[in-house]
């Protein structure tokens, strides 16, 4: 097998994220195990509940296909841009929110549905659980090696460690939820801050605001770049025409594309935004009602989470979401030849088991995650998503210096590619 590996000049202008090169051999068993596990599982979804869900699942398959596909970061983004300067991660996150934020704007504005569900963006309260658990978030990913949306693509894609990390995750969340009384009632907050119905803009003028935001940040990042000269992302191995659709690397640019139009397809169909976590916390809740641990009576597991406990799992939109993105991953791993798991070294072990339990429990303090606050409550004019990005950041640069500790590497200015 050819490597894959390319050496990009930390002093080249171009901002590619594939290079067309000899790729793996295709895994066709893998493929044709995980489209068959995908068959069943939609059957069994719509057997069980309705088409919605089973609509949900296959928008899960392709977000996973699409995350693995251009190896959509959230965490790498983050730590590229506070260790280096690399902004291309960031850059590409811009795309994404503008062009989420547009199809948002227009959806939650006309209301527009496919299955009648009245559209509501994610638009939660800033308080002191936000701030602490965006930070604890932002620590969290940078040792877990991948946020919410990266711990499913990666588990489907082959990587071992993510097992801990979804365990520890599951576990995180469930402290959480025990805790959630306190952190919702006894700690300071103010109420739901949309841009569009807190301020009188309307939907077209938080837009404006937004894009105008988007721009600036942008600039700043093209500013940054040309102060700094960061080393380039690593170009992901691709090939030409429409086989590389299935089988090579995506563009970064256009992934974001995808993954903000099938955010909004996920707004016109459940009525609400693409999330992840509430579903380790649902997950959790019931392994734990299984043991005979009564969990219905923390204040987390109240209302429809306490409800969603009684039902069947294939009930809950973000779990079957949450299996389309694991299996869409494999799959699309084993399309390219790349699903080969390994061994996981002791520290990186034990920055999973860490990593895990802070972003689990950071998720529900902060109403969400990468994609739920941050992907989510942006794109819904949410003010809780913005703060959670700044708050994330800040915990990014603090696991910097943590990451090494468990002999996990960090980007450095004078290397070639990060």
């Amino acid at each position: 097998m050819a490597s894959t590996t390319v050496q990009t000049s930390k002093h080249t202008n171009s901002a590619r994220t594939t290079v067309v090169t000899e790729l793996s051999p295709m895994q066709k068993p893998l493929v044709i195990v995980g489209i068959l596990i995908s068959v069943v599982l939609l059957t069994a979804i719509v057997n069980t509940t309705n088409w919605t869900q089973g609509v949900l699942f296959i928008i899960g398959l392709a977000l996973g296909a699409t995350l693995l596909y251009a190896r959509f970061g959230f965490t790498s983004a983050f730590r590229r841009l506070m260790s280096v300067g690399n902004v291309q991660g960031l850059q590409a996150h811009m795309l994404m929110l503008a062009v989420a934020s547009t199809l948002f704007a227009i959806i939650l504005s006309t209301g527009f549905s496919f299955t009648g569900t009245t559209p509501a963006g994610y638009v939660s309260p800033v308080g002191v659980s936000v701030v602490v658990g965006a930070f604890l978030f932002g620590i969290g990913m940078q040792l877990g090696n991948g946020c919410a949306s990266g711990t499913l693509y990666n588990l489907g894609g082959g990587s071992s460690s993510m097992i801990i990390t979804l365990v520890s995750f599951i576990g995180g969340s469930l402290l959480a939820a025990y805790h959630f009384t306190f952190w919702m009632e006894d700690m300071p907050s103010f109420q739901p801050i949309s841009l569009a119905e807190s301020t009188g803009l309307g939907y077209f003028g938080a837009w404006v605001v937004q894009m105008v935001a988007f721009a600036v940040i942008y600039w700043i990042t093209v500013q940054l770049a040309k102060k700094k000269n960061p080393p380039m992302m690593k170009q992901l191995p691709t090939t030409t025409g429409w086989k590389k659709v299935i089988r090579g690397s995506w563009p970064l640019f256009a992934a974001a594309i995808i993954l903000a139009l099938l955010n909004a397809l996920t707004l016109t169909v459940r009525g609400n935004p693409w999330g992840i976590t509430s579903a380790f916390a649902l997950w959790g809740g019931k392994a734990l009602m299984a043991t005979g641990i009564d969990v219905s009576t923390w204040g987390y597991f109240q209302g429809a989470n306490g409800q969603a406990l009684t039902q069947t799992v294939l009930a809950d939109s973000t779990s079957v979401m949450n299996f389309g993105i694991i299996l869409g991953a494999f799959i699309s791993a084993a399309a390219q030849g790349t699903f080969k798991p390994g061994k996981i070294k002791p520290g990186v072990a034990g920055a999973a088991v860490v990593g895990g339990l802070l972003m689990g429990y950071g998720s529900r303090l902060a109403f969400g995650c990468n994609i739920g606050a941050y992907f989510g409550g942006i794109a819904s004019f949410s003010l809780h998503g913005w703060v959670w990005m700044v708050m994330a950041m800040l915990g990014t640069t603090l696991a910097l210096f943590i990451r090494p500790l468990f002999g996990l590497k960090n980007p450095k200015p004078n290397d070639s590619i990060c």
